[in-house]
């Protein structure tokens, strides 16, 4: 029931999601793949619009177990399947700072599934899960409920990020760690826009607000191409309390020879 990187190579990905394989396209993989065949039960593609095409029957949805905690897959129309197996990495990093503060506030922006969000559920935290999409919100509440998390202090919000942080600004609202993985692009529940080259100053100039006189974290993670690790260091340079500040490519290892480069990660810590 777990996940794996079988294999990448000519733009595409062979992943396993418990008892199922799928291919999905990888722009970043223009490598050769290092398997001479691959065999899956679906394969996503782009070409004459967003389809499935899949080789065997699979179930509406099922569940996959990435560090140990359950989350529900289902195929989307666009190729998602509702869990980025490369956050997961970061979440062990997380979960000890969490444990050195009882009970500790920790907010989650674009929380999407909630991956994260259960990861501090599962040492102790209360948390804050923030999305503007009701659709996803309740995908994560799913989430919870597989792993019997219904009963922990979680917050489910739907709401556009930035109007939520302003309203906790003005409530006096502090986090000792604050999680954020903003789109490229993105709309909200009321039709607000989220452009990441021209909202994400404000976003952490705000986030800033938010974090406690003893906060343990800030991470911050992307997706999008042109935010590298480097642009990422300097804006928390500038807009963030003095602290220690860690980046890096945020990478998906594989079973075969080469790891997948998503994007890019920053820890800011005090």
């Amino acid at each position: 029931m777990s996940y794996s990187l079988i294999d990448s190579g000519n733009q595409q990905k062979l992943e396993r999601f418990g008892a199922f394989t799928l291919i999905r396209p990888c722009s970043q993989a223009i490598w050769k793949p290092s398997l001479k065949k691959w065999e899956a039960d679906a394969i996503f593609s782009r070409d004459e619009g967003n389809r499935w095409e899949y080789q065997r029957s699979l179930p509406k949805d099922w569940i996959v177990i990435i560090e140990d905690i359950r989350f529900k897959v289902a195929p989307t129309d666009f190729g998602h399947v509702g869990v980025f197996p490369e956050h997961s990495l970061l979440f062990t990093y997380m979960q000890k700072l969490l444990i050195s503060r009882k009970e500790p506030r920790v907010l989650n922006l674009f929380a999407y599934s909630g991956g994260a969000t259960l990861a501090c559920a599962k040492v102790g935290a209360k948390v804050c899960h923030v999305d503007a999409s009701k659709g996803m919100v309740s995908w994560a509440r799913e989430n919870a409920m597989l792993n019997h998390f219904l009963d922990k202090p979680i917050r489910w919000i739907i709401e556009d990020v930035k109007k939520f942080i302003k309203r906790e600004i003005k409530r006096g609202s502090f986090y000792e760690a604050i999680i954020l993985d903003p789109p490229s692009f993105g709309r909200g529940n009321k039709g607000e826009i989220f452009k990441i080259e021209e909202g994400l100053i404000e976003l952490l100039d705000m986030c800033k607000d938010l974090l406690s006189k003893d906060a343990l974290f800030l991470l911050f993670t992307t997706h999008t191409s042109g935010i590298t690790p480097t642009v990422i260091q300097n804006l928390m340079k500038q807009l963030l309390p003095k602290g220690k500040i860690e980046s890096d490519e945020l990478l998906l290892p594989s079973e075969n020879e080469f790891a997948i480069p998503y994007g890019s990660f920053a820890w800011w810590l005090p």
